[in-house]
Formats: structure tokens, sequence, C-alpha cells
């Protein structure tokens, strides 16, 4: 079981993201619908993983992981986006993202990126 954030601005996804965890044993210990609002919760948190989006307003995604990271450079956080932006996406593995996935994705490709993170 992992304590898991979930940082993405639709409701709908964030809700979907939540039901999954539950049923999946996990605990969402946070839920954040704009970029400093993901970076405030992560302090106040400390998540085991965050799911985090790349496309969020008042701060993008990469800026997001880049500030969790100066706060806890072992966060492991998984990267969520629609867009397949290579460029951007290499940015944010660099930066320290443990992997990404492409939405929308399957729900056991998201489950096997958790189990292969909590390793």
């Amino acid at each position: 079981m992992a304590r898991v954030m979930i940082a993405d601005d639709y409701t709908e996804t964030r809700m979907f993201l939540r039901d999954l965890l539950v049923i999946s044993n996990h605990e969402v210990v946070a839920e954040a619908a704009d970029g400093p609002e993901a970076v405030e919760k992560f302090k106040a948190t400390r998540p085991d993983i965050v799911l985090l989006d790349l496309a969020m307003p008042k701060m993008d995604g990469l800026s997001v992981l880049r500030e969790i990271k100066k706060m806890d450079e072992n966060a492991k956080v998984i990267l969520l986006t629609a867009s397949g932006n290579l460029k951007t996406i290499n940015e944010c593995v660099q930066a320290g993202a443990v992997t990404y996935m492409l939405k929308p994705f399957k729900i056991e490709d998201l489950s096997n990126a958790i189990k292969s993170t909590l390793k």
C-alpha cells in the first residue's frame, strides 16, 4: 500500500484516479487542482508517490516536479500527460520523474507503473 498524491486540474480525472487507487488498496493523502497547490500539498503530506499531470494551471507539471525534487530528491513522481511531446517528457524524466504515462492509459498500465515505482 502506498500513500499517493494526485495532481490534475480535471476533477473527473482526479476522481477516476482516486477510485482506482482506493480499489488497489492505496491511500490518497492529497489532491491538487493546480501547480502551486500540488507543491504545498506535497510539502504537507510527503506522499510515497505523486501522480502529476503535465498541463496544469498557474504552474506546469515540470515546474512542480522541480519544486518537489528540491524538497525531496528521492520523491517518486509519475508524470501523466495527454501530450506526446517527447522533448517535454524527456525534460521531466531528466528532472527526476520515475516514468510517464500518456493519457488515456489502461488501468493495468497505471497499476504496473505504481508497483514498479514502489520497488
